[in-house]
């Protein structure tokens, strides 16, 4: 009866998703998702969406458009050949802070790249993932300038299937 608790247990691990564009505040998202509600066993799913300005030749961006890239372990993150296949840009502190993640918290991580409006792709992924939370960071624009840009954060609170928690940058604008 001991084995199938702890098989049942295993099964049951959640999804945390963290939604980072490699900017300082979707590092500080990161880093509270790590302090405040990852814990052993969970899933880490690092989500990444962005519009691809060209195809760029090297990548495959083309194929994994309509479903975004497969699971990318860790592993294969810290190698730079991966970014280029999915047309990331490096970010050597995200990196770092992820397998610190990893081995601090004893969590699986892995990514998912997904191709187009961030807004939609992100909601997308809460449900193709499942997502058990997900954690945002906010670039914390002005009113005005959320008002033409639109916000990244705001959308998926409002249109998000499970909870979400924006974590603030500090230096937010009036």
């Amino acid at each position: 009866m001991e084995g199938e608790g702890a098989k049942m247990k295993e099964e049951v691990a959640r999804r945390v998703g963290v939604a980072i564009d490699f900017s300082a505040c979707s590092r500080l998202a990161l880093q509270w998702a790590a302090d405040n509600v990852a814990r052993s066993g969970d899933h880490l799913i690092v989500v990444t969406a962005f519009k691809p300005l060209s195809y760029d030749q090297g990548t495959e961006i083309m194929l994994w458009e309509s479903t975004g890239s497969p699971y990318i372990p860790l592993l294969e993150l810290s190698e730079p050949v991966t970014f280029k296949k999915y047309g990331l840009k490096p970010d050597p502190q995200t990196i770092d802070l992820l397998n610190t993640i990893a081995r601090q918290k004893q969590v699986v991580v892995s990514m998912k790249v997904l191709y187009g409006d961030p807004r939609e792709k992100i909601c997308e992924a809460i449900n193709s993932i499942p997502l058990s939370c997900l954690i945002i960071g906010n670039r914390g624009l002005g009113k005005i300038k959320r008002v033409i840009m639109g916000s990244v954060s705001e959308y998926v609170v409002n249109h998000a299937t499970c909870p979400v928690t924006v974590v603030k940058s500090a230096e937010h604008e009036d």
